[in-house]
């Protein structure tokens, strides 16, 4: 499994005009499964994401995690996005291949599982919708982007 983190200062995700998810000060997650993935790595993924010290403490050194930061007495929001692209193999051509990524079903079936598990999980989720198309809004905090990989044997 495959996830594009970005901080940022705000985030949504518009479907057909309209606001599916939005969150303010937290991290966009782009998210991908890969061929082999399972719940053990949406588990792993999420765990290592709601853990991740990117956001600065009060010296301006990254210690704090999205769990740690205040957003109006909550913790920072996390914006959940099924991305398949990030699985892209662009080693032959100039058209980039897609063979990686998950089947339709799997991909759905583990990204609906990963939110599921991040709402029992934290406080502030918002999403996406598989499959759609959909228009990405953020105003990147830093920037900081920070990919992760879990691979399917872990």
């Amino acid at each position: 499994m495959m996830a594009l983190l970005q901080r940022v200062r705000r985030s949504s995700v518009e479907i057909d005009g309209r606001v599916n998810g939005e969150i303010g000060a937290g991290l966009l997650v782009l998210l991908c499964a890969e061929h082999g993935d399972s719940e053990a790595q949406a588990d792993k993924m999420l765990a290592k994401i709601l853990k991740l010290r990117v956001f600065n403490d009060a010296a301006g050194k990254m210690n704090r995690s999205v769990q740690d930061i205040d957003g109006c007495g909550t913790a920072g929001g996390l914006l959940v996005v099924s991305q398949f692209t990030l699985a892209a193999d662009t080693s032959r051509g100039n058209r980039p291949g897609f063979s990686a990524a998950a089947r339709p079903d799997v991909g759905r079936r583990l990204y609906e599982y990963f939110v599921a598990k991040a709402r029992l999980a934290h406080t502030v989720v918002q999403t996406g919708e598989f499959g759609a198309d959909m228009q990405v809004h953020l105003s990147n905090d830093g920037p900081v982007t920070i990919p992760l990989r879990i691979p399917p044997s872990a």
